[in-house]
């Protein structure tokens, strides 16, 4: 799974990704510093992994990974080939769900590219960008299927019906993710490719000084509104301390955490929050010396959830052994577990639930 962290030139995109990836992705004061996207996979942080190696001793634990994609900055007229407008539009068009940065804060010393600091009008900006590629893609699907409409087909009618309302809602400015859709039109929009139908989460982008007031900066109260309206979550991250937490050893980072009185870093709220808008589960297995963690769709059932193993573990799946991961904390061991009667026997209809500790029987 793949998250596009997207926004205009120099409003931290590029300081975000270099403090979720230390990958040391080029950051400056400048214009289109990004033009081909940096790529980093994140360990999804997760205290239960923590928990259950505290109990296990294993001698390797391997967490579950995202990946984070640092896409070049956008500007005015992207959709008509203004700044790195196509190369940016298709780099969007590969991830599965966006990380929209935007600036709140003020600083003389960080250029803006439109000379001032309007974080509502650096959202449009990029969403009417996005927005205009859509109805060009839209309009020559519309195209074919009023061609083929023409038979009269009651299936190819109605989804003729369904891309109108779409173009009629992008041409209101409305992003087709903010459309309520049944099951079929949802998997026409699917086959769309519409950039604006991915999920979204926007990252208010603030000052130290704004951490250290403890008190919502207009700019950030402005995006909240606005994201409230799409129904989207909004994180607010100061990216320059994240990136000098990233940096530091265990102990210091705790410290300067306490410092800012915070509780974790703002990149681990937003990794999980990125992880639940793409409707994503973890389970884990523990065995042969090793605890890890596995990345699922929310409602996969156990073959498909064992098949991320291994193939074989979902051809020759015979059942699954599931434990909660609760009933491990509170008892101690899987052997306690077993002994309390409490380890299930699940077959292939089971739907495997966030936290499963399961160990999968197989035979090929």
């Amino acid at each position: 799974m793949k998250l596009g962290i997207v926004g205009l030139p120099n409003v931290g995109k590029s300081t975000l990704f270099n403090a979720l990836t230390r990958a040391g992705a080029e950051c400056a004061n400048y214009p289109f510093c990004t033009i081909e996207p940096n790529v980093g996979v994140v360990a999804v942080p997760d205290e239960r992994l923590e928990k259950l190696a505290e109990i296990e001793q294993p001698d390797k634990v391997i967490p579950t990974t995202i990946e984070f994609v640092d896409i070049a900055g956008l500007v005015k007229g992207a959709s008509r080939g203004e700044g790195l407008g196509n190369k940016f539009l298709s780099h969007i068009r590969e991830v599965d769900a966006v990380v929209h940065v935007v600036r709140c804060f003020d600083d003389p010393n960080v250029v803006h590219v439109d000379g001032s600091v309007d974080p509502i009008r650096d959202i449009e900006i990029i969403n009417l960008e996005l927005i205009f590629a859509d109805l060009e893609s839209l309009e020559k699907r519309l195209e074919r299927v009023k061609k083929q409409a023409k038979s009269g087909n009651k299936q190819t009618l109605a989804e003729l019906s369904f891309l109108e309302r779409v173009k009629e809602a992008l041409e209101q400015n409305i992003p087709a993710r903010s459309l309520e859709l049944t099951d079929e039109e949802q998997d026409i929009i699917k086959h769309l490719f519409l950039l604006t139908s991915k999920p979204v989460i926007y990252v208010a982008n603030i000052s130290e000084d704004d951490l250290i007031s403890g008190e919502e900066n207009e700019y950030v109260k402005k995006v909240k509104e606005y994201a409230a309206k799409e129904g989207a979550e909004v994180i607010t991250i100061a990216s320059r301390l994240e990136a000098e937490l990233s940096e530091l050893a265990e102990v210091e980072k705790k410290e300067l955490l306490s410092e800012y009185g915070l509780k974790e870093p703002g990149l681990d709220k937003l990794i999980k929050s990125c992880y639940r808008l793409l409707g994503l589960i973890t389970f884990f297995t523990l065995e042969s010396k090793q605890v890890r963690a596995w990345t699922i769709k929310k409602g996969t059932k156990a073959p498909q959830a064992a098949g991320k193993i291994h193939t074989d573990f979902e051809r020759g799946f015979i059942r699954a052994e599931v434990m909660d991961y609760e009933d491990l904390v509170a008892h101690g061991s899987q052997h306690a577990v077993r002994e309390k009667g409490l380890l299930r026997s699940e077959g292939k209809e089971y739907v495997v639930k966030d936290g499963d500790v399961i160990l999968f029987r197989f035979n090929v």
